[in-house]
């Protein structure tokens, strides 16, 4: 157990279970964040790029974490589990007093750079400020300082009558984690998202209403290269809600729209890139037309697939696949939770309507992953066309048990594995999850608990 900030604690638990073999074998590891604090709501989930590491940022400004486990001696199929690797306070809670505005700590979202020595890099964000960490191991100590004592109090220079060579001794493993550079003062908006780009020199941050380009040594400045904001703020129509840059092209990103429309913009094209390159927006149907049509056409996550040929959008209801070289329609449309259509007034009325869902892709771009209510996720294999419903909660999470896929009943005889569409707990749902890069892992946010599922391991 890890004291974190008083009396909020972390508490570790490892459970395994056995997954319905849709795709692959799954072993389940949770993580479970059991504080009951409102701060400790899991708000982004991320892996690094080699998957050794899986970041969490939370609505208290804190970031977890966790390392795997190398594999046992023993055991050496076995592979390791996920374990508290560092703790750190990213963000704080500020007040802008020009503005009469509370800032939020709630960390948005998180990033990680690419390692090129033994330390660790990520990007951190709240509404207006992004951070970059360092995430670095210490395991000596200098000793035998001329100038300072033991204690590290500064010597009276008329005592030192010798030199001595300072020498380094070993220590208890120490992570720290330190602020290397601060980039402020840019955005007048609530950052929904950020992207390191392919060159591994620049990022951008994004807002409602733009997107900032920025170089990750430079604080002070940044370049506008997305303004959508109008000079009459009652002429406007829409948001953006998400961006990513492509994985590849290190000119090229994404920005989708609260309209349920998707932009690819070259930035090779002009330095400011409101004229959009490409648009994939798919034509309503007449048919569907609804007091509600908007709202939930609103995107709520954009992702690039690993190759950088298709791009995934979430909206309310649906996941769909696009191809970069077809704008027209989407090249698949799965549904979500379509059995909501009839609940939307209700969902409305609480809010619930306006939920953002993330979602991922997996390793070889074949499977997609979404959250949904009542701790509900999705999993839907592009090869074969199955999907499949998935609960992640600790009432059915005894050691070894089997995880059966969930359904829900909309109408009618409800079978007995069956769960009624009227008895589904809207305030328990996944927003946030993180598939890992090269293998079968995934990482689910369910509130305040992380759960960590994995393949089966004989």
């Amino acid at each position: 157990m890890h004291s974190l900030q008083g009396e909020r604690c972390i508490w570790l638990r490892y459970q395994v279970f056995v997954q319905y073999d849709l795709f692959v074998d799954l072993e389940f590891l949770s993580v479970c964040f059991t504080c009951p604090f409102k701060a400790d709501i899991i708000s982004t989930v991320e892996f690094n790029s080699t998957g050794e590491l899986l970041a969490t940022g939370d609505k208290g400004g804190r970031v977890v974490v966790f390392q795997r486990e190398q594999e046992s001696k023993n055991q050496p199929h076995r592979r390791g589990e996920y374990n508290v690797y560092s703790t750190f306070q990213s963000h704080e809670p500020e007040f802008d007093y020009l503005k009469s505005l509370e800032i939020e700590e709630k960390i948005n979202k998180i990033r990680w750079l690419p390692q090129q020595n033994a330390a660790y890099f990520l990007l951190s964000t709240n509404d207006k400020t992004v951070k970059l960490w360092k995430i670095s191991e210490r395991d000596k100590r200098p000793e035998g300082y001329n100038l300072k004592d033991e204690e590290g109090r500064i010597r009276d220079p008329t005592t030192i009558t010798s030199l001595r060579v300072p020498v380094l001794r070993p220590m208890d493993l120490m992570v720290e984690a330190t602020p290397r550079r601060i980039f402020s003062n840019a955005h007048t908006y609530h950052i929904n998202s950020i992207s390191v780009n392919s060159d591994y020199e620049t990022y951008m941050s994004t807002d409602d209403l733009r997107i900032n380009l920025w170089n990750l040594e430079i604080t002070n400045r940044s370049f506008n290269i997305v303004d959508i904001k109008p000079a009459n703020m009652e002429e406007l129509t829409e948001v953006i809600t998400a961006a990513e840059f492509h994985p590849n092209q290190c000119n090229t990103f994404v920005y989708s729209s609260s309209k349920g429309s998707i932009r690819l913009c070259d930035m090779r094209t002009s330095a400011l890139c409101d004229n959009h390159s490409k648009l994939f927006e798919e034509p309503e149907d007449p048919s569907n037309r609804s007091f509600f049509s908007e709202i939930i056409s609103s995107i709520s996550d954009v992702k690039f697939s690993h190759s950088g040929r298709y791009l995934m959008t979430r909206d309310y209801l649906t996941v769909k696949v696009w191809d970069i070289n077809m704008e027209s329609r989407p090249l698949e449309t799965y549904q979500v939770h379509d059995y909501l259509r009839s609940k939307l007034c209700s969902l409305y009325e609480n809010d619930f309507i306006f939920d953002k869902f993330e979602c991922v892709w997996n390793g070889t771009d074949s499977v997609l992953m979404t959250g949904s209510y009542n701790n509900f996720f999705r999993m839907f294999d592009r090869n074969t066309k199955r999907d499949v419903t998935l609960e992640a909660s600790r009432e059915n999470s005894k050691p070894r048990a089997i995880l059966k896929p969930r359904k829900v009943c909309v109408g009618g005889k409800r079978r007995k594995d069956e769960i009624s569409v009227d008895s589904l707990d809207f305030s328990k749902k996944i927003l946030h999850t993180a598939w890992h890069p090269n293998e079968n892992i995934i990482a689910v946010a369910a509130t305040n608990n992380l759960y960590i599922f994995q393949d089966k391991v004989n």
